[in-house]
Parts: C-alpha cells; sequence; structure tokens
C-alpha cells in the first residue's frame, strides 16, 4: 500500500524559529508590514533562553532598563523594572507581558521542534518540517539564539549517578529541593558563578568543581527607585541613541584616554568606578584593555587584589584566580557574592586542575585525588554556543548542500545576516555578528529591522529572491578574523571560539569591532542596494 504525503503544506510569508526576543520581535515586525508568519518554538512559552535558564540566582548581567525592547515608546513607558540587573523571573514576566500586549502567541506554535529546513531552487521556497507539521515559506529567519544548546559534558558513569542530575540551562519550573543536601556543582562559567552563592544558602554542603577559573565582577544590584525610573523614561530617545553607538549596546562609553596614559590614582578611580557600576563593562573600562597586554595586565591586577580582599583563605582565593586568559577575553561574569561565598564553612572548591574527574559512580563524583559523595550534581557547563542549535536542524540550501557541512570548518556569514548558498535564509544575531559581544536584545532588533527593510525592498523591485555572495562572504570572515587577531581574545580558549566543545573547529564567531560600527555597516550595504547581495529578479535563478 502507498502512503501518500498531504497534497498542500500550508503557506505563509516567514517562518521564524525560535520565540525568545528575537523571534517575537520578528513576528511583530513581519507582521505589521502585511506579511504572514508562523513561529516555531520547542518550549511550552516564549522566553527563548529566559524560559529554559531557571537556575538559582539566574541574572542578567545588563542592565534591565537596557535589556528590554525600544520599538514602542508606550511599552517602554508603562513597564516598570524592580531591579538594576533583573532576575530570571522578572525578565520572563516582560516577555509575557509583551507577547500578550501585541497579541503574538496566536501566530507562534508551542511544544514545536523545528527538524528541516530545505530549499526549492525552483521556486526559491522553504519547505520547513516540525515535528508537527510542514510548511513551505519564502522567507526562513532562524532566532534561535546564541546561548539556546545546552553542553553536558561526556563523563564515564554519568548515568551511573543514584542522586539527582540538572543542567541549569534546563532547570526543572517547580524548582530543586537542596536543603540538607551535599550538592556537587560542575563549572564556574556565569551560570555556576550565580547559582552558586544561592545554592550554597540552602544545601547542607557545596562542593564546587572547577576546571578553569574565570573572573566575575558583582552586580552591585539595587532595587530601581522612584527617581531613577522616572529619569530613565523621560530620557529613553537618548540613551537608546547612545546606546546604539556604543561598543556593546549599552549607554556607557570607555575612558577617555588610553589605560597606561592615565594617571596611576585617576586609572584606579576609574577602575573603581566600573568595578561599583557592575556587570560585564569592567571589561570596557578603558579602550585599550583587550587590546594592549600592559593595559589588561593594569585591569587584572585590580580584580585580583579585589578577590584576594574578599577570599579569606588566600590559598583558596589564589586557586580561584584565572592563570589562563586575560581578563575579558572570556566573558566577565555578574555575581551576587560569589567570591565571599567560598568563606563559608559548607563550601569547598575543588580545583580540578590539580584533580581531574575521573568519573562518576552511584553514590558521586570521584577525582583523581578522592570521592565527594552528592545527593544532586548539577551541570553548569554553559552551552554550544552561537551554532549549536543552527546544527541540530537539518537545513539544506543549493545542491541540497547542509549549513552543517558549509560550516564543517568554522561559521561563514556575510554580516551574520545571509550564507552564500542558503537564499532567502537570514539569522539573527548569529556568528559573523556582534552577537553576544552586546546588548542581544537590541542586536535582535536591529538585526530584524535590517532583514524586513530587506523584505520589502525585495517586494517593492518585484524580486524573489536575495542571497549572499561568495566574496562578499569570503570578505566578511577576513574582516572578523582580522579584527579579532588585533585583540587578546583570541588567547583565551572560551566558548567564543567554540573549544568548549570536543571537536568545534576554533575560529572566534562574533564581530569584534563594535555595536555601532556594525550598525553602520550594515546600514551602508542596505543604502547600497544590498552590496555584497546577490538580488534575484522574477523568474530567474
Amino acid at each position: 500500500m502507498v502512503t501518500t504525503r498531504t497534497p498542500a503544506e500550508p503557506t505563509v510569508d516567514v517562518v521564524v524559529v525560535g520565540a525568545g526576543f528575537a523571534g517575537l520581535y520578528a513576528l511583530y515586525r513581519f507582521r505589521a508590514q502585511g506579511l504572514s508568519v508562523r513561529v516555531y518554538e520547542a518550549g511550552s512559552d516564549v522566553g527563548g533562553t529566559w524560559y529554559w535558564n531557571r537556575y538559582p540566582g539566574a541574572r542578567c548581567d545588563v542592565e534591565s532598563v537596557d535589556y528590554s525592547y525600544s520599538f514602542s515608546e508606550d511599552l517602554q513607558q508603562e513597564w516598570d523594572w524592580t531591579e538594576k540587573y533583573a532576575s530570571q523571573p522578572e525578565i520572563l514576566s516582560y516577555v509575557r507581558h509583551v507577547a500578550d500586549r501585541f497579541d503574538l502567541r496566536r501566530d507562534i506554535r508551542f511544544d514545536t521542534r523545528v527538524l528541516t529546513a530545505h530549499l526549492d531552487e525552483d521556486t526559491m521556497r522553504w519547505t520547513v518540517e516540525s515535528d508537527r507539521e510542514t510548511v513551505t515559506a519564502r522567507y526562513c529567519v532562524f532566532a534561535t539564539g546564541a546561548l539556546s544548546t545546552a553542553m553536558t559534558p561526556n563523563i564515564p558513569g554519568l548515568e551511573l549517578f543514584a542522586g539527582e542530575t540538572h543542567h541549569t540551562g534546563h532547570w526543572p519550573h517547580g524548582g530543586v529541593e537542596l536543603e540538607g543536601r551535599r550538592v556537587g556543582v560542575i563549572g564556574t562559567g556565569s551560570s555556576g558563578i550565580q547559582s552558586i552563592p544561592i545554592v550554597a544558602e540552602q544545601a547542607d554542603h557545596v562542593f564546587v568543581f572547577q576546571r578553569s577559573a574565570n573572573y566575575s565582577v558583582p552586580a552591585g544590584n539595587t532595587a530601581i527607585d522612584p527617581e531613577t525610573r522616572t529619569r530613565v523614561k523621560a530620557t529613553y530617545a537618548e540613551r537608546r541613541r547612545l546606546s546604539r553607538e556604543s561598543g556593546g549596546g549599552s549607554p556607557y562609553n570607555a575612558y577617555p584616554t588610553k589605560t597606561m596614559d592615565t594617571p596611576p590614582d585617576e586609572r584606579r578611580a576609574a577602575f573603581e568606578a566600573r568595578w561599583q557600576l557592575g556587570g560585564v563593562l569592567f571589561s570596557k573600562t578603558f579602550p585599550d584593555q583587550t587590546i594592549d597586554p600592559v593595559a589588561n595586565d593594569e585591569a587584572k591586577a585590580f580584580v585580583e587584589a579585589k578577590i584576594r580582599e574578599i577570599v579569606e583563605n588566600q590559598e583558596v582565593a589564589e586557586r580561584l584566580i584565572p592563570k589562563d586568559h586575560p581578563i575579558g577575553t572570556k566573558r566577565i561574569c555578574t555575581d551576587s557574592d560569589y567570591y565571599r561565598t567560598f568563606n563559608k564553612d559548607n563550601v569547598t572548591l575543588v580545583d580540578l586542575r590539580d584533580a581531574p574527574i575521573d568519573s562518576i559512580d552511584a553514590n558521586g563524583v570521584l577525582t583523581t585525588a578522592g570521592r565527594y559523595d552528592l545527593d544532586v550534581l548539577i551541570f553548569a557547563t554553559g552551552f554550544d554556543a552561537m551554532t549549536g542549535s543552527l546544527d541540530r536542524i537539518d537545513i539544506r540550501g543549493r545542491g541540497a548542500v547542509a549549513l552543517k557541512n558549509r560550516w564543517a570548518d568554522g561559521p561563514r556569514s556575510y554580516l551574520g545576516l545571509g550564507v552564500d548558498g542558503f537564499p532567502n535564509m537570514f539569522i539573527v544575531t548569529g556568528p559573523g555578528s556582534p552577537s553576544v559581544l552586546a546588548n542581544m536584545v537590541l542586536g535582535a532588533e536591529q538585526h530584524v529591522d535590517w532583514i524586513a527593510d530587506c523584505l520589502a525592498y525585495l517586494d517593492e523591485h518585484g524580486c524573489v529572491a536575495i542571497e549572499a555572495m561568495p566574496r562578499a562572504v569570503d570578505d566578511w570572515v577576513a574582516e572578523c578574523n582580522e579584527r579579532a587577531a588585533a585583540t587578546l581574545f583570541p588567547i583565551a580558549n572560551s566558548w567564543y571560539l567554540g573549544t568548549n566543545i570536543p571537536g568545534k573547529p576554533r575560529v572566534f564567531m562574533p564581530f569584534i569591532g563594535g555595536f555601532g560600527v556594525y550598525g553602520s555597516i550594515c546600514a551602508e550595504v542596505a543604502t547600497a542596494g544590498y552590496k555584497g547581495f546577490r538580488v534575484i529578479e522574477g523568474d530567474s535563478r
């Protein structure tokens, strides 16, 4: 008996994959210009990374008034952030509010994972298959997020552990009972550094398994008082302008002089001001901080002195100080009393540089130096960043070439937006764009606005497709590499280069030239009639 597929799949103008900040705004923006849109989301609700990452202490490291949409002045004025650095529950509430306020849910298919996206070269349309339905679309937009594919290391015996295991990137919605339990946390990146102080308040004992120490700056988190809230709302237009022109998408600029050109007392005061400001911006205190090794050493010395001052046991302090990378070349973490947590009697730092993990058995973790009996094991081991979610979808362009194969030696794109051989496909805040080096919300808006304007241009000019040209991709990849090579960033084995994933090519993935510079480049490309893209008219292929 021969079975046949349904004769016709539903057709829309745009398929968007992902319903986080980027996907929601894409839906809003495309719908506003009269396009039909369908959004697919693997989770049961909107929010993206803020839907999945519910671990204790989860918090944004960009100020809440900046890590928010700018497209609606009414939205900016009506929403009241309660804290300088918003927690995961508050961010998720905000995203849900946006989805409801702009009636976005009706075009989103939740609990739906996209499996394949294949180009039909004859029609220049994409067929997108999920685990629930298949749809065809003129355009395919991947808003899958830079940090959305959790990575659990392959440790021998993990399946034998009799206790509970959890990954910070897939935390149970109902929470985890930690009272009176022995807890192991593997990983001291952002999620580990944020969660460990909270876990230590609840657990009987916490064993922190550290392979690579990371620099962290206290959040200095405070409630937003009415005066501050009023002032921010009154000056939002200027704040957003400064953010778009800045290097990182926030309204802060580096000190006007280079590190060593600044008198010592003034230099220390500048570092102290950024330390008190809190968050990732410490790495941008001076303009040459991640370029000049001498300048970087000054920043390191300041932070390392802070760590030694906070941590009472100086042997522990030294182990918490990174020895393998310049400060800022891995993302500086934002914490709430992380270093002070190691002064507690119920917290033990296990330095895996001295005694690596050998295996896991039913009772806990075995290192080369001994056993640690545990009731709960938490993996704070991060993500397959920037390309992980795309790699897990079978995306095929011209000649049925898979995107994963095209990117076997590292991601290649033009502006981080388009890929040669994949017409009518766009990526939001992906590799080749500022992405994780900038404010992701404003980055998503910038990309989606650019894509929306591009689609309007195609319709106005009677075009059926747009495709990045190979030479433009080659030139952009070269420019991104050259800019990165002029900094200290490639020295570090960071997830910016994919080094946390075994077998992943070591390539610096973001555009490091700054958010404002990047925005100007994208605008110039569009103004020049989408220079570097092949615009396909009518039925020509």
